[in-house]
């Protein structure tokens, strides 16, 4: 039976898991995920994870951080006044919002904290210092 090498367009449902047990996505009610091993489009340990899978086949596998969205950076947490956002704009903690930097580029963060003074954001992945465990299930290689 053929299994998933570097280069095959593959279909998986997947499962992701975080230390505590609770999961942070699944596919398991929705149309599997497809991508291609190799071009990036998904964590390397996912990826990883898939080559040599046959189409029916079964793992569970824990990823680490650095093989997924990375370590957590403090740097990338910065405490901003919140005169610096735009008055309108009603906040949450756990809103996302996109900053725009002085390059024009702009970055996702996540709002954290509020104060009546402060508010402070996080640039970091959601998942980043994080291991990940999934089960996964190869559907197809095509």
């Amino acid at each position: 039976m053929a299994q998933a090498k570097l280069g095959d367009q593959v279909k998986v449902h997947y499962t992701g898991k975080l230390d505590n047990g609770m999961v942070f996505d699944s596919s398991v009610d929705r149309t599997p995920l497809e991508f291609s091993i190799g071009e990036g489009n998904v964590i390397p340990g996912f990826e990883e994870a898939v080559i040599g899978m046959s189409p029916g086949d079964s793992k569970t596998v824990t990823i680490g951080s650095n093989e997924a969205y990375g370590p957590y950076y403090e740097e990338l947490v910065m405490i901003i006044d919140r005169q610096q956002i735009p008055s309108d704009l009603e906040l949450e903690i756990g809103q996302q919002l996109q900053i725009r930097q002085e390059t024009g580029q702009t970055i996702p963060v996540v709002v954290r904290e509020l104060s009546e003074n402060d508010v402070t954001l996080d640039a970091n992945h959601p998942l980043a210092g994080e291991d990940l465990t999934f089960e996964i299930e190869l559907v197809e290689i095509g």
